[in-house]
C-alpha cells in the first residue's frame, strides 16, 4: 500500500512566495503555506512520455495548471528542436480534457490515446496522425466501460486494449470505491484483453471471460501476447498473477509460468522465443520491483487452460531463470530491444538507474545513475532515449537522447526556484546491514538553533524513496522543518533480499532501522533531537501509528491510512491477498503473527499528540483503522484529531482534499511540537 506523491512549480513569482516562507513566522504560517502550496500547484507536471520507436519524435502529457485532471498530449520533432510542439488532440474546439495512455504505431506516424473528450466525458480510444500532416483524431470506440493500457500491434494494422465491460465505476483498489448494496461481489468485473482494428473500429474481446488480465506485451510477430493475469476479483487477486500467453486470433490460453512471487513488466525477445519479466515480493499492483526473470517460449504451445481448473504447467517446460540474482538494486521497469540485451529501470540505494544484462545471465552493467527521479521511454535501437527527470531541487523536464547523454528539451518550470538546503543521502547500519534514506535541511536562519525534524516514512512496504520534486518535502523544508525520509528494510533499492527481510516482522527490524536512521542524522545534522515529527501514508501510516505505541521519542504524529490492528484488517480489506506472502498464512490460521504487530495492543504507551487522516471509501485500508486508533487514543485522553475525507479512496483524488492534508499536517506539528529553545549567548569570562 503505498502513497501517492503530488508534484510542482512555475514563474519568478514562486520564488518570492517560497524564499519567504522558508522561515517561519507563527501568526501568518497558515498563509504562508497556503500561498507556497498554490505556486506549487502552478508547476507544469509530466504525467506520461513516449519516444517513437525511429526516435524521430516524442509525445509527452502535461498538466494543465489550475486543472484537477485536464492535460496537454504534445508532440516535438527532435530533428527540428527550434520548432515549437504540436498539440494532438479529440477535443474538437481545444477545450481541456483528460488525454493520455498514449502509444506510437510502428512506423512512427500515428499516435493512439485515450480521451474524456467525446459525449459522456468516459475515456474513449483515438488515434491521430503525429507525423506532421495533421488531421482531426478519428475515434475508435464507443464503449460503456474502463478502457486501458493502449498498444499498437506489430503490424500497425490494430490496438490492444485493456477493458471492463459495463463497470465505469471500476476505479481499482486505490480509488474511491463503489458503495456495496445486496449480494456483495456477486460477479466481479473482469479486465479482458480486447483488439481494435484500426481501420474499420471494430472492438473484439479476444482473452477468456474467466481471467483478468493485469498487463500485456505484444508478441514480436502479432499472433499472441504474453499477460500477468489472474482470477477475478481481479483487485484481489493480483498477488496470485501467473504468466500466461493469449493467442490473438483464437483467445486460446497456455500458462508460461507460475511464480513464487508477484510478477510485472512482461517483456518479449525480438525473436518472441523468450519472455521476461520481473518477479518479487511487491505489495502494490503498479508499484513494480524485484529480480529480472526469463523464460522460453515454445513455438507450439500445449496446455490450454479452461478456467475454472488447476492450471499446471508441462513438465518439459523450463523454469524461468534469474539472470539479476543477488543484485544490490531493485528493477521496476523492463524493455527488450536487442536480442543480446536486456535493459531495466532500477532503483539503487536510493538512486534512480538504468542498467542492462544479458538474456543468459552474467554481469549486470550500470548504463547511468542518479540523485534523482526519472520515467524512461526506450528507442527501438536500445540507446536512444526519452527521460523526465526531476529532483527534489529541480521540477520535471523532459530530456532526450542516448542514454545518460540526454539533451533537455522542455522548459516548462524554468523558472522553479525551491528554498530549501543542504540535501544529503544518509546511510547507516542497523541490525548488520546498509541502510540508506534521505535528509532535507530547510535554508538556514542565522541563529544557530537547531531545527525541528519530521521524519516522513513511506508507503508500500515495498517501494522506496527516490530523491524527486515534493510538496510535502518543499512545504515542510520552507516552514524550517527537517525532513527525513529513510528506506528501511522491506524497500526498494538493496536488492530482493531487503525487500524480503520485513515478512512476518512488521514493525520491528523496519522501524529499528527507521530509529537507527534518526540516530545517524542527530549525529551528523543541526536537528534537534526533542524536536521530533513523524508522518506517513498507508504502510507508512502504520509505521507512525506503530512508532508512538513503541518509544517517546516523537512528540507529534501524523497517521494518514494506518493499520491499527492487523487482525480487524485481514477482514475487512478488499485486497486481503497481499497478506499472505508477507505474514505466510492467513489470520485464521496464525492470529498471533498478526497480533504481534499490530499498534491498537500498544496504544497505552502513547503520549504523542496524533493526528489520524482517512479517505471515507478507503478499500485497501478501510476507515474503520483510523476509527479504532483515534477511539482508543481518546478513550485514553491523548490529544488527537480524526478527519475523513468524502467520497476518496486510499489515494486522495481531490485537490481540496490534498491541500486540506498537507496543510493540516504542518499546522498539527506547528501546534504540537516544542517551541525551540533560545540559544544564549556565551559570555566570556574577563581575564585576568
Amino acid at each position: 500500500m503505498r502513497a501517492a506523491s503530488l508534484a510542482v512549480v512555475v514563474g519568478c513569482w514562486v520564488w518570492g512566495a517560497l524564499a519567504s516562507a522558508a522561515v517561519p513566522s507563527p501568526a501568518p504560517a497558515r498563509m504562508d503555506a497556503s500561498a507556497t502550496y498554490d505556486a506549487l500547484q502552478r508547476t507544469v507536471r509530466i504525467k506520461q512520455v513516449s519516444l517513437s520507436p525511429d526516435g524521430a519524435r516524442v509525445a509527452w502529457v502535461e498538466s494543465v495548471p489550475g486543472t484537477a485532471e485536464a492535460a496537454r498530449l504534445q508532440v516535438r520533432e527532435l530533428a527540428h528542436p527550434e520548432r515549437a510542439p504540436v498539440r494532438v488532440t479529440a477535443s474538437k474546439d481545444g477545450a481541456p480534457c483528460a488525454e493520455g495512455s498514449l502509444t506510437w504505431s510502428p512506423d512512427g506516424r500515428q499516435l493512439a490515446f485515450l480521451s474524456t473528450a467525446g459525449e459522456g466525458r468516459a475515456k474513449q480510444l483515438y488515434v491521430a496522425d503525429a507525423s506532421g500532416a495533421g488531421g482531426p483524431a478519428r475515434r475508435l470506440t464507443t464503449m460503456k466501460g474502463v478502457l486501458a493500457a493502449p498498444k499498437w500491434s506489430p503490424d500497425g494494422k490494430a490496438v490492444g486494449l485493456l477493458v471492463i465491460e459495463g463497470a465505469e465505476d471500476a476505479l481499482g483498489p486505490r480509488g474511491p470505491a463503489a458503495r456495496e448494496t445486496g449480494v456483495v461481489q456477486a460477479s466481479p468485473p473482469v479486465k479482458r484483453f480486447a483488439v481494435v482494428t484500426v481501420e474499420d473500429a471494430r472492438l473484439r474481446l479476444v482473452s477468456p471471460a474467466g481471467l483478468f488480465i493485469h498487463e500485456y506485451a505484444w508478441s514480436p510477430e502479432g499472433v499472441r501476447v504474453a499477460v500477468t493475469a489472474s482470477l477475478p476479483p481481479g483487485d484481489a487477486n493480483w498477488w496470485t498473477a501467473r504468466v500466461y500467453a493469449v493467442e490473438t486470433a483464437t483467445g486460446e490460453t497456455s500458462l508460461l509460468h507460475a511464480p513464487r512471487w508477484q510478477v510485472a513488466e512482461p517483456a518479449w525477445s525480438p525473436d518472441g522465443r523468450q519472455l521476461a519479466f520481473i518477479e518479487g515480493l511487491m505489495s502494490d499492483e503498479g508499484s513494480t520491483g524485484g529480480d529480472v526473470l526469463v523464460v522460453p517460449v515454445p513455438e507450439r504451445l500445449a496446455a490450454k487452460v479452461r478456467f475454472g481448473e488447476k492450471a499446471a504447467l508441462p513438465a518439459k517446460v523450463p523454469p524461468a531463470r534469474n539472470v539479476t540474482e543477488g543484485l544490490k538494486a531493485t528493477a521496476t521497469d523492463l524493455f527488450w530491444p536487442t536480442a543480446e540485451r536486456l535493459v531495466f529501470g532500477a532503483q539503487a540505494q536510493g538512486e534512480a538507474a538504468l542498467m542492462a544484462v544479458a538474456p543468459g545471465g552474467g554481469a549486470v552493467k550500470t548504463l547511468w545513475r542518479g540523485p534523482e527521479r526519472v520515467t524512461v521511454s526506450l528507442g527501438r535501437d536500445g540507446v536512444t532515449s526519452a527521460v523526465v527527470r526531476d529532483s527534489i531541487t529541480q521540477a520535471p523536464e523532459l530530456w532526450t537522447g542516448p542514454v545518460g547523454k540526454w539533451k533537455q528539451v522542455t522548459r516548462l518550470n524554468a523558472g522553479v526556484r525551491v528554498a530549501v538546503g543542504d540535501v544529503r543521502s544518509v546511510t547507516w547500519t542497523s541490525g548488520g546491514q546498509q541502510v540508506q534514506g534521505w535528509l532535507v535541511l530547510p535554508v538556514p536562519d542565522g541563529s544557530g538553533r537547531k531545527v525541528p525534524m519530521v521524519t516522513v516514512v513511506h508507503g508500500g512496504p515495498a517501494a522506496g524513496v527516490l530523491p524527486g520534486f515534493n510538496p510535502q518535502t518543499v512545504l515542510f523544508a520552507a516552514r524550517g522543518y527537517a525532513v527525513f525520509m529513510p528506506n528501511p528494510r522491506g524497500s526498494y533499492g538493496q536488492g530482493e533480499a531487503f525487500v524480503q527481510a520485513n515478512r512476518r516482522d512488521f514493525g520491528f527490524g523496519d522501524f529499528d532501522d527507521v530509529l537507527a536512521g534518526l540516530d545517524a542524522v542527530l549525529a551528523s545534522a543541526p536537528v534537534d533531537p526533542a524536536r521530533q515529527g513523524i508522518t506517513g501514508w498507508s504502510y507508512g501510516g502504520f509505521l507512525t501509528m506503530w512508532a508512538v505505541t513503541r518509544t517517546q521519542r516523537f512528540q507529534a504524529a501524523v497517521a494518514g491510512a494506518g493499520i491499527a490492528n492487523w487482525q480487524s484488517y485481514y477482514g475487512t480489506n478488499h485486497i486481503d491477498t497481499w497478506m499472505l506472502p508477507y505474514f505466510g498464512a492467513s489470520v485464521y490460521d496464525e492470529p498471533e503473527v498478526y497480533t504481534r504487530s499490530s499498534p491498537i495492543n500498544g496504544v497505552k504507551q502513547v503520549k504523542a499528540p496524533t493526528l489520524v487522516l482517512h479517505g471515507e471509501r478507503d478499500v485497501e485500508v478501510p476507515a474503520s483503522q483510523g476509527y479504532e486508533f483515534h477511539k482508543a487514543l481518546k478513550t485514553l485522553g491523548v490529544k488527537t484529531q480524526l478527519v475523513i475525507y468524502a467520497d476518496e479512496g486510499h489515494s486522495l483524488r481531490k485537490p481540496e482534499h490534498q491541500k486540506d492534508r498537507l496543510l493540516r499536517t504542518l499546522d498539527w506539528f506547528d501546534a504540537n511540537l516544542p517551541a525551540a529553545q533560545e540559544v544564549k549567548p556565551k559570555v566570556r569570562a574577563p581575564a585576568r
